[in-house]
């Protein structure tokens, strides 16, 4: 019997994934705000409370994400890199073995290669600019005042998409002030907005050097807007599993219960 936990602490929210003998078991998730350690305590004592367990049961803990380092507990860290093509390998596609995956998270956009062994062969990840990462949409959705699920809905609503040229936040957000100031249609502009995002992931993706079939995780993989446009940017479907955003921390908590099996073999 073991218990292991996987915690993934990003920039917008933290997630926890619970193995049981290997198993999933339980997870949450929870905003970072501008504490991790206390975000990643509270999102792993509601995790281990669904199955009437506590810090004390644990028998290892892996951490990641961008506030890995912050946390005062746990036995060791790894990258979300590694831990993100673990969590995608274990719950692999409908259609096939994923040999590459797309993760748009609150800050960053990463594109992971994988081989036919599920080992990373090349990584490209864009964490220099907000654009195309889901802090972006959320500036562009409340600069016009619409929530999120009906700023998507009115993505996939549009026919004429217009065209973004601004490839920055700050610029991007006012291009969009200019255009409603021009009676362009809302959806039009969202439109747009998420095709010039769709653009810049499929291109960080196809310099990675991207391959069927593409595994679509992080925040953004829960926008169908962004789904539709990358598969058309790319030529091809994409997949997207039932939980994208626990993805990682399901690999932190992969490589948790590996390396305890390993301990109590030795």
């Amino acid at each position: 019997m073991s218990i292991v936990a996987g915690v993934d602490i990003g920039s917008t929210t933290a997630k926890v994934v619970i193995l049981k003998n290997g198993k999933p078991v339980a997870s949450s998730i929870t905003y970072t705000g501008a504490d991790c350690n206390a975000a990643a305590e509270d999102v792993l004592n509601e995790s281990l409370g669904k199955i009437g367990a506590d810090k004390e049961d644990l028998d290892y803990t892996v951490s990641t994400g961008y506030g890995r380092r912050a946390i005062n507990f746990g036995n060791e860290t790894i990258t979300e890199i590694s831990a993100n093509a673990k969590g995608a390998v274990f719950l692999g596609s409908e259609n096939g073995q994923i040999r590459s995956i797309i993760d748009i998270g609150g800050q960053d956009t990463k594109a992971i290669i994988l081989d036919s062994s599920g080992k990373i062969t090349n990584f490209v990840m864009n964490d220099k600019c907000a654009a195309g990462t889901g802090r972006f949409l959320d500036v562009i959705a409340r600069s016009l005042e619409e929530p999120m699920e009906n700023f998507v809905k009115l993505a996939l609503s549009s026919k004429n998409p217009v065209t973004i040229n601004s490839t920055c936040t700050v610029f991007a957000e006012s291009e969009v002030i200019s255009l409603i100031a021009k009676k362009v249609p809302k959806q039009d502009i969202i439109a747009g907005l998420h095709k010039s995002i769709s653009r810049r992931v499929a291109d960080l993706a196809k310099t990675a050097g991207v391959m069927p079939i593409v595994f679509f995780d992080g925040g953004g993989a829960k926008n169908p807007a962004l789904k539709h446009g990358i598969e058309k940017e790319l030529g091809y479907e994409v997949y997207v599993p039932e939980q994208p955003q626990i993805v990682v921390a399901l690999g932190a908590a992969i490589f948790a219960h590996e390396k305890f099996e390993r301990q109590q073999s030795q």
